[in-house]
């Protein structure tokens, strides 16, 4: 049997927004290549965000 998750399950974002906010770990080596991976992994989450804002505010307008 499937079980039902509740409405807030779906719209969880705390695991994007630590994405965001955590501190970088010390033990763990970085150069470019990741750093720049990261930037863009951020900038790609944000757009997302924007277009669905955009897009339920252009529903919810009609």
């Amino acid at each position: 049997m499937k079980e039902r998750k509740p409405i807030k399950h779906y719209f969880a974002l705390g695991e994007m927004f630590g994405y965001f906010f955590r501190k970088p770990d010390p033990n763990r080596q970085t150069n470019f290549n990741l750093r720049t991976m990261h930037t863009i992994n951020k900038i790609s989450m944000l757009m997302f965000l924007v277009g669905i804002i955009f897009f339920i505010i252009k529903v919810l307008a009609r």
